[in-house]
């Protein structure tokens, strides 16, 4: 229980420290659409009251252009206050200064400034427009706060679209970004569900552009951590099933050595029973060394990590290897040397032990399995800008028929029972091989007659 919580606490840690990007996007888009329409409506606003008054002033124009012409003594034009849907007021005065029309009840001054003005009265604003003739002056008025008010209607009725589309855009907006984060979603819920041993790939249907290249890494991870853990699942078996042998002979070789009251026991068996013993010890280290070096290696197989190589020099690789195994070739008195009309310079991306574990495996290999006094030789070259590692021997080689089956764990070939050996050593070479995405092929060697093993890296990279 405790581990749950504490994994929960860490997971609402990160939570908190952390932001969603529907909520960021939201925000910010919605703020964005209410920003915008907040200015364009008042805009809008302002735009319709210049319009309105404009419109305003051109009706007192239009009203007093219609009236220049003169209008009989004695008639009437409609008041203000008898309608209130038409807020003028008119006064005309003739050549003399006799005024000649005057609208019921009105504030205005007896005269009054050419063209447009605002005048006070009576604790009332009023926008006047005079007119003079040949004829008469006429003077049309205009309650200010009325004409106000009705230029307001009619601003804030050009507003109103903005005021209704408004939360329907934003509504629109919030559908649109939820849908299309959908599969975002959906993703992390199939992540959330599935096993600690579940390495099937992510769908990436409905999946955004942007976000599909994630997922595609995922899946790779997922395929490379599966690799990983395969490899430990079969070491762990392969552990099992190939020690258990080996520490059983062990056991019972050392039983053999307890004193049990023989008296026919001499010194020489014992010597040979602590030699058996120790032969058993040895196999038995050798076998796990193996078994881990294989484990690494097929746990990191496929391309290395980029930046995680290095610029290998395959001659320097070769001398050491070669180093490693001559002690044991010279005691059973075999050749083991460079061809030094093959010994090419070669450079490859790759690490440098495990390449070293590589060409030690197969010159251990050739060793082991070629007669006493017999010959391997070790040869580097470039074939066609390709960096060729090969090594041949005198041995009996292997059947066409099972140069397959000799990269399987613990197979050996039908010629080397006679020889002691735990048949990794090639599942090691080809597992390096696959790292460093190089082809391994096994022939038979035409100038030693016994096996060729042949390593074909990339092309060398250039120089810088």
């Amino acid at each position: 229980m405790t581990p749950t919580r504490q994994g929960n606490a860490s997971g609402e840690a990160k939570s908190v420290g952390g932001h969603s990007l529907r909520k960021r996007l939201l925000w910010f888009v919605l703020a964005a659409i209410l920003l915008a329409a907040v200015a364009q409506a008042t805009t809008a606003y302002r735009s319709a009251l210049r319009q309105a008054d404009a419109m305003f002033d051109d009706h007192l124009q239009q009203m007093a252009r219609s009236l220049r012409g003169g209008i009989a003594p004695g008639s009437g034009l409609p008041d203000a206050e008898d309608d209130a849907g038409f807020d003028l007021y008119v006064q005309i005065w003739g050549q003399d200064g006799t005024q000649i029309f005057r609208s019921t009840r009105s504030a205005l001054p007896p005269r009054a400034v050419l063209g447009f003005s605002e005048v006070e009265a009576h604790g009332k604003h009023y926008r006047v427009y005079s007119l003079q003739t040949p004829f008469q002056t006429v003077q049309i008025a205009q309650d200010l706060d009325a004409r106000t008010a009705r230029a307001r209607a009619l601003a804030l009725r050009a507003v109103l679209p903005f005021a209704l589309l408004t939360p329907l855009l934003m509504l629109a907006v919030w559908w649109v970004i939820n849908r299309s984060l959908a599969p975002i979603e959906r993703t992390r819920r199939q992540v959330a569900q599935r096993g600690a041993d579940d390495f099937s790939p992510l769908a990436d249907a409905g999946l955004p552009d942007e976000v599909r290249p994630l997922v595609d890494e995922l899946n790779l991870l997922f395929g490379r951590v599966r690799k990983a853990f395969d490899a430990q699942k079969n070491f762990v078996a392969d552990a099992a099933h190939e020690l258990r042998s080996p520490l059983t002979a062990l056991k019972l070789q050392a039983q053999a050595l307890r004193p049990n009251g023989r008296a026919d026991q001499t010194p020489g068996e014992r010597e040979a029973g602590i030699a058996r013993l120790n032969q058993g010890i040895d196999r038995a280290i050798r076998l796990v060394e193996q078994l881990l070096v294989l484990a690494r290696e097929e746990a990191g197989s496929g391309p290395a990590t980029p930046g995680a190589n290095v610029l290998v020099d395959l001659q320097d690789v070769v001398k050491l290897a070669v180093a490693d195994v001559l002690p044991h070739a010279r005691l059973k008195q075999i050749d083991l040397g460079l061809t030094d009309e093959h010994l090419a310079s070669a450079q490859v991306l790759g690490e440098p032990e495990a390449l070293r574990v590589l060409l030690r495996n197969l010159l251990d290999n050739a060793v082991k399995y070629t007669p006493a006094a017999g010959r391997v030789d070790v040869s580097l070259e470039l074939a066609q800008g390709r960096p060729l590692l090969r090594v041949e021997d005198s041995g009996p080689g292997i059947a066409a028929a099972e140069r397959e089956r000799v990269f399987d764990r613990f197979y050996r070939a039908s010629g080397a029972a006679s020889e002691t050996g735990s048949g990794l050593g090639l599942a090691i070479v080809q597992a390096i091989t696959e790292r460093h995405d190089a082809t391994l092929q096994l022939d038979r060697s035409e100038r030693l007659g016994g096996l060729q093993v042949s390593v074909t890296f990339p092309k060398s990279p250039s120089p810088a």
